[in-house]
């Protein structure tokens, strides 16, 4: 068993790490042995010394010189390019359509625009909104740098309209700060442009299908029936493959794939709202086993096209985890009400769902005492009901997902409230918070978990085009807000509170 969850764990692992190659020269296959160092030690121990209790330096150490070596490795071949834009079409920027040359001695210099469109970009800045100083060619990216002189958003709806009149469809506008603060435009060839596929047809790439409905609805009907037959593993019964199986499963199946479906379909939809290519929600079906049992890794969905600015990032970003709660809160209520009080066992379990103790979360605590009442005292643990399994476990993804750091919904908030380069510091800040807490709280394992992972992603979210336009004050505290429900899903209820509430 120990190995089959090794495969799964390097499976995933790898996954992860993929999504950081494009930001360093570091092999993947290196990256991903680093990280993966730390399993095959305490695996390795395991089929040496059997069930003997490894010391605590054989955790610790390799942890932390593994994640100080996979960060030493991603800085040292971390790649110096110009900034891109979020789709996956900017990760092929290197085919571009059309790449002008020019020759300088004996060097041949690649050049997105030639010396007369270099001329005739000058006019698309006027200076009363955008004072131009300087032009740089990259073999990728034309970067024109100057001095802000109005509105950012007036600034960059100008310019991108000119822009459009001059050259087409053939670039993206992307504005955003650099190091200094200072407002930047940076043009990116648009691979799938319909102006450049004119002039060299040769060149020209196929669109690739954005929805594809048979695949997401061949995964959703795997994922029901691998969710409906994985409660028999969560209610600690033999897991059998047959029709009363599935049917006791159905509850906990319905109500876990409602949250996780809704979850991405708020993404979705909010980002059709926004004109913003992507694929239809897909979920990750997994055979229940003892060590995973919940039949499902999640569901996703793909942006296919760059977000236009720092609004729609945030409104893509909290729309999922917020239709989600708005849906797990009500389930999770009522499968409270339908659970049953048992006895507190010896050693309490977050995901003992036959004893769940509520008193891990400050918001499930506050949830069950509302729905179960004077009943509920410190000498009780909850069987939980399918459904309210199914709504625990949705806060429990609202909480990954909105953890605030790099490509996750809470780190494309951050992102959207306070600025690429400052959302990235506040994920780093997040990462090591997190951490210490999942030292400080060692009955809550999952942190460690989450923790790792969180260490594994980049910290920084890709810009929008306009990136540089702030949000409104509403938003804002939407955000706030959702960083509040973040620390009640994770904090542990403090013992003055478990005191007030009798728990």
């Amino acid at each position: 068993m120990n190995l089959i969850l090794l495969f799964l764990l390097g499976i995933i692992t790898y996954l992860i790490v993929q999504r950081v190659s494009s930001v360093t020269r570091t092999p993947t296959w290196l990256l991903w042995l680093v990280v993966m160092m730390p399993a095959f030690i305490w695996n390795g121990w395991a089929l040496v010394k059997g069930n003997e209790k490894p010391p605590p330096e054989l955790f610790i150490i390799p942890f932390i010189v593994c994640l100080m070596l996979y960060w030493f490795l991603i800085q040292w071949g971390r790649i110096s390019t110009p900034p891109a834009v979020n789709s996956s079409a900017s990760q092929e920027e290197g085919q571009a359509l059309r790449t002008p040359t020019e020759s300088s001695g004996d060097a041949t210099i690649s050049r997105p625009i030639n010396k007369a469109e270099e001329n005739s970009l000058h006019h698309c800045f006027p200076w009363s909104v955008y004072y131009l100083q300087n032009i740089e060619l990259r073999p990728q990216a034309v970067i024109c740098r100057g001095q802000l002189r109005s509105k950012p958003e007036v600034a960059y709806q100008t310019i991108r309209d000119n822009i459009e009149d001059q050259f087409g469809d053939r670039f993206y506008v992307v504005f955003q700060e650099e190091a200094d603060d200072k407002p930047v435009f940076v043009l990116v060839p648009n691979p799938q442009s319909r102006s450049a596929a004119k002039a060299d047809p040769t060149r020209a790439r196929p669109l690739e299908p954005v929805t594809r409905p048979v695949l997401a609805l061949g995964l959703l009907g795997a994922t029901f029936f691998t969710t409906a037959f994985a409660w028999a593993e969560l209610a600690d019964q033999p897991v059998r493959f047959n029709l009363e199986a599935l049917m006791a499963g159905l509850p906990y199946a319905i109500a876990l794939m409602t949250i996780l479906g809704i979850h991405e379909l708020g993404h979705y939809l909010t980002a059709r709202r926004y004109r913003i290519q992507a694929t239809l929600p897909y979920f990750i079906p997994v055979i229940p086993m003892s060590l995973f049992p919940f039949g499902t890794f999640g569901a996703f969905i793909q942006i296919r096209s760059p977000i236009p600015n720092r609004r729609a990032l945030f409104d893509v970003g909290i729309a999922g985890p917020l239709w989600g709660f708005i849906v797990a809160l009500p389930l999770l209520l009522w499968g409270l009400a339908h659970s049953d009080l048992v006895s507190m066992p010896a050693k309490p379990d977050m995901f003992n769902f036959q004893a769940f103790d509520p008193s891990f979360s400050i918001l499930l605590a506050l949830l069950s005492k509302l729905a179960m009442g004077s009943s509920l005292t410190a000498t009780n643990a909850i069987r939980l009901h399918p459904v309210a399994v199914a709504g625990c476990l949705g806060m429990v993804v609202t909480a990954f997902n909105l953890m605030p750091v790099g490509q996750l919904d809470g780190g494309h908030i951050i992102h959207a409230m306070y600025g690429q380069r400052s959302g990235a510091r506040i994920g780093q800040v997040a990462r090591i918070l997190l951490l210490l807490l999942s030292f400080a709280q060692p009955q809550l394992p999952y942190l460690m978990v989450w923790a790792v992972i969180l260490f594994l992603l980049p910290a920084t979210d890709e810009p929008a085009l306009n990136d540089v336009t702030e949000l409104d004050n509403r938003r804002d505290l939407w955000g706030i807000l959702t960083m509040a429900l973040l620390l009640l899903i994770i904090l542990p209820v403090p013992n003055f509170l478990a005191q007030w509430l009798n728990i």
